[in-house]
Protein backbone atom coordinates (compact mmCIF):
# COMPACT_ATOMS: atom_id res chain seq x y z
CA UNK A 1 0.00 0.00 0.00
CA UNK A 2 2.37 2.21 0.52
CA UNK A 3 4.86 1.63 -2.62
CA UNK A 4 1.20 2.93 -4.24
CA UNK A 5 0.82 5.99 -1.74
CA UNK A 6 4.83 7.32 -2.92
CA UNK A 7 3.39 6.45 -6.96
CA UNK A 8 0.73 8.87 -6.08
CA UNK A 9 2.25 11.68 -5.17
CA UNK A 10 5.03 11.73 -7.42
CA UNK A 11 2.47 11.80 -10.17
CA UNK A 12 0.61 14.43 -8.50
CA UNK A 13 4.13 16.38 -8.60
CA UNK A 14 4.53 15.26 -12.28
CA UNK A 15 0.86 16.85 -13.29
CA UNK A 16 1.60 20.16 -10.81
CA UNK A 17 4.61 20.41 -12.44
CA UNK A 18 3.47 19.85 -15.85
CA UNK A 19 0.53 22.22 -15.20
CA UNK A 20 2.68 24.93 -14.38
CA UNK A 21 5.11 24.39 -17.49
CA UNK A 22 1.52 25.08 -19.42
CA UNK A 23 0.44 27.78 -17.82
CA UNK A 24 4.09 29.39 -18.55
CA UNK A 25 4.39 28.04 -21.96
CA UNK A 26 0.63 29.78 -22.50
CA UNK A 27 2.19 33.39 -21.18
CA UNK A 28 4.86 32.74 -23.24
CA UNK A 29 2.38 32.96 -26.71
CA UNK A 30 0.22 35.23 -25.86
CA UNK A 31 3.11 37.82 -25.45
CA UNK A 32 4.54 36.56 -28.61
CA UNK A 33 3.91 38.60 -31.71
CA UNK A 34 3.05 37.20 -34.89
CA UNK A 35 3.31 38.87 -38.55
CA UNK A 36 1.96 38.02 -42.01
CA UNK A 37 1.74 39.62 -45.48
CA UNK A 38 -0.02 39.49 -48.72
CA UNK A 39 0.20 40.32 -52.42
CA UNK A 40 4.03 40.42 -52.45
CA UNK A 41 4.23 42.56 -48.75
CA UNK A 42 1.59 44.92 -49.69
CA UNK A 43 -0.46 44.23 -46.68
CA UNK A 44 1.07 43.20 -43.31
CA UNK A 45 -0.89 42.14 -40.51
CA UNK A 46 0.48 41.65 -36.99
CA UNK A 47 -1.34 39.68 -34.14
CA UNK A 48 -0.56 38.70 -30.87
CA UNK A 49 -0.77 35.07 -29.48
CA UNK A 50 -4.21 35.93 -28.09
CA UNK A 51 -5.60 36.47 -32.01
CA UNK A 52 -5.74 40.37 -31.32
CA UNK A 53 -5.01 42.06 -34.28
CA UNK A 54 -2.35 44.66 -32.93
CA UNK A 55 -1.50 46.13 -36.51
CA UNK A 56 -2.41 46.62 -40.01
CA UNK A 57 0.05 48.00 -42.90
CA UNK A 58 -0.95 48.82 -46.31
CA UNK A 59 1.28 49.69 -49.04
CA UNK A 60 -0.24 53.03 -50.46
CA UNK A 61 0.77 51.32 -53.94
CA UNK A 62 -2.20 48.95 -53.42
CA UNK A 63 -4.58 51.55 -52.61
CA UNK A 64 -6.57 51.66 -55.73
CA UNK A 65 -10.16 53.52 -55.47
CA UNK A 66 -11.76 52.03 -58.26
CA UNK A 67 -10.78 48.39 -56.48
CA UNK A 68 -11.28 48.13 -53.18
CA UNK A 69 -11.98 44.20 -53.38
CA UNK A 70 -8.40 43.46 -53.88
CA UNK A 71 -7.27 45.65 -50.98
CA UNK A 72 -10.47 43.88 -48.94
CA UNK A 73 -9.20 40.27 -50.17
CA UNK A 74 -5.63 41.51 -49.46
CA UNK A 75 -6.25 41.88 -45.74
CA UNK A 76 -8.71 38.91 -45.32
CA UNK A 77 -5.49 36.81 -46.54
CA UNK A 78 -3.02 38.25 -44.69
CA UNK A 79 -5.56 38.34 -41.46
CA UNK A 80 -6.48 34.51 -42.29
CA UNK A 81 -2.50 33.14 -42.72
CA UNK A 82 -1.54 35.43 -39.38
CA UNK A 83 -4.24 33.70 -37.28
CA UNK A 84 -2.94 30.17 -39.11
CA UNK A 85 0.46 30.62 -37.75
CA UNK A 86 -0.68 31.56 -34.15
CA UNK A 87 -2.90 28.48 -34.35
CA UNK A 88 0.38 26.19 -35.62
CA UNK A 89 2.85 27.85 -33.20
CA UNK A 90 0.06 27.42 -30.25
CA UNK A 91 -0.59 23.34 -31.23
CA UNK A 92 3.23 23.00 -31.65
CA UNK A 93 3.90 24.38 -28.22
CA UNK A 94 1.11 23.41 -26.34
CA UNK A 95 1.09 20.01 -27.95
CA UNK A 96 4.09 18.45 -25.69
CA UNK A 97 1.95 18.68 -22.99
CA UNK A 98 -1.08 17.22 -24.15
CA UNK A 99 0.21 14.06 -26.03
CA UNK A 100 -1.20 11.05 -24.92
CA UNK A 101 -3.66 12.28 -23.08
CA UNK A 102 -6.95 11.91 -25.37
CA UNK A 103 -8.51 15.61 -24.61
CA UNK A 104 -10.78 16.65 -26.62
CA UNK A 105 -10.07 18.93 -29.55
CA UNK A 106 -8.76 22.64 -28.47
CA UNK A 107 -8.66 21.63 -24.56
CA UNK A 108 -5.19 22.41 -23.18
Amino acid sequence: MRGNMGNMNKMMKQMQKMQKDMVKAQEELQEMTFDATAGGGMVKVTANGKKEILDVEINEDVVDPDDIEMLQDLIIAATNEVLTKIEEITNEKMGKFTQGMNLPGGMF
